[in-house]
């Protein structure tokens, strides 16, 4: 196995990236239309926090699929700061992968936005890291 090897070389770069004004209808939507289940939230280029997929679930829990609209109603309800992680752990694109998956087993989230400067980079998820496991192999 590769040792020392950046997680810059396993992370997600093209990002979606929401600001904290943002609906959580919309960013329910953006989870739906692109597939990804973690969303960096950022004012300016800053990152301030981390929105999950499961975060939002929660918020909805019990209004089923049968009623979009009272679901969105719910979900709109709450502003985005009020659910998502703020000041979330971070590492940086030279963070090597085993320190990487040392914090994620640790901890009971699911990703880590990548930083640079304050500015989200990147992202890598535990996804990821087993895509990275199964390459060596």
């Amino acid at each position: 196995m590769k040792q020392r090897v950046p997680v810059s070389q396993i992370m997600a770069k093209a990002l979606i990236v929401v600001n904290p004004t943002k609906k959580i209808s919309e960013v329910n939507q953006m989870f739906n239309e692109y597939g990804i289940r973690h969303i960096p939230v950022v004012d300016g280029t800053k990152l301030i926090g981390v929105i999950s997929k499961n975060d939002v679930l929660k918020i909805g829990y019990g209004a089923g699929d049968t009623h979009p609209e009272a679901l969105n109603a719910i979900y709109d309800s709450y502003e985005l700061k009020d659910i998502m992680v703020q000041n979330p752990v971070t590492v940086t694109a030279e963070t090597n992968i085993k320190d990487v998956a040392e914090i994620l087993s640790e901890q009971s989230f699911h990703s880590l936005p990548v930083v640079e400067k304050e500015e989200v980079v990147g992202i890598v998820t535990t996804t990821d890291l087993v895509k990275y496991l199964l390459d060596q192999y």
